[in-house]
């Protein structure tokens, strides 16, 4: 049985898991993409999104193939959803990962594209061998992950953006083949050992986009997190196969964004979309402008370390 994530696999030999990508091989669980990797890029590190880490900086972004989840909206399930062999690959082990991101310049390694929960052996001797050499950890997932492998992880991340795909249980299980509560426990898991982390929700139309859930995940996260985590509200686009729904209305993600900073959450996002005001950061005590983003570019930086130039109020994340 594969004890990595909640679906927890019981496979014959030669079996695969419902990942794809991890097997029964002589009796033992193995990952069969360790050290392929379907595609490698350097990323600006707001397109993670991760608005409170390290804004600016360059992050080596890289994946397998196979994910634990099935979303029905993929936006990348030409991998997430392949066999390994279905997708071509390039021979990349963790010593090559460090000495690409150090070529590039990047700060940062993420653990992206597809789903890195599914490749964690390769993503956690990634991770030790990155925090050796100072580079930082990002873990970008959908949180499907059982406690255990999520602790030794917590050791070597530096941050984390976990989807949280909806906040309802019956929705995860048709439109993501999951369930919700095992992402709650992740989030909680992160909170409690110090790994600092942002939210992102994409607002499935017809699915997602309802104002009494939306308040009801806003109430859950401060109750149980506090109201300093990042959330990012993100417009879907037709694809795999939701291919028939429209995008996400911009009006739809203003009044979540909207919603949500009423209900108390000091850092709401609205991504995928045109919106400046909904890119910028803004000190959640004087409401001044701290960051201006356009695109991936930050034009405007008032951040003196950790504090607002202006009030200077500590501004959770961790800053250039």
């Amino acid at each position: 049985m594969c004890d990595l994530c909640p679906r927890a696999c019981k496979l014959h030999e030669g079996q695969q898991g419902l990942c794809f990508v991890r097997a029964c091989q002589d009796g033992e669980i193995v990952l069969t993409t360790y050290g392929r990797s379907s595609g490698y890029c350097v990323d600006p590190i707001e397109k993670k999104p991760l608005n409170h880490f390290l804004p600016g900086t360059p992050v080596l972004s890289f994946g397998t193939a196979g994910c634990n989840l099935g979303c029905k909206f993929c936006q990348n399930w030409e991998i997430s959803q392949a066999k390994p062999h279905e997708v071509r690959h390039y021979e990349l082990f963790p010593a090559d990962v460090v000495k690409t991101a150090q070529r590039a310049g990047c700060l940062s390694i993420a653990y992206t594209y597809s789903e890195a929960v599914t490749f964690f052996e390769y993503m956690i001797d990634t991770a030790r061998l990155a925090r050796d050499n100072r580079i930082s950890n990002l873990w970008i997932s959908n949180g499907y992950i059982n406690l255990k492998p999520l602790l030794e992880l917590c050791k070597v991340l530096d941050a984390a953006n976990v989807n949280l795909k909806s906040f309802s249980d019956a929705i995860y299980r048709k439109l993501n083949g999951g369930r919700l509560q095992p992402v709650l426990d992740t989030f909680k898991t992160l909170h409690e050992q110090g790994v600092y982390f942002e939210m992102t929700n994409l607002v499935v139309p017809g699915y997602v986009d309802d104002d009494k859930m939306v308040k009801q995940m806003c109430q859950w996260i401060l109750n149980n997190l506090g109201p300093d985590y990042p959330l990012h509200f993100l417009r879907f686009f037709p694809k795999y196969k939701l291919d028939r729904l429209p995008a996400t209305p911009l009006s739809t993600l203003v009044r979540f964004r909207k919603l949500a900073m009423a209900e108390g959450i000091h850092y709401v996002y609205v991504g995928n979309a045109a919106y400046p005001e909904g890119s910028n950061t803004y000190c959640h005590n004087c409401k001044k402008l701290l960051i201006e983003r356009t695109g991936y570019f930050v034009p405007t930086y008032n951040l003196n370390g950790n504090k607002c130039k202006y009030c200077k109020t500590a501004i959770p994340g961790h800053w250039v």
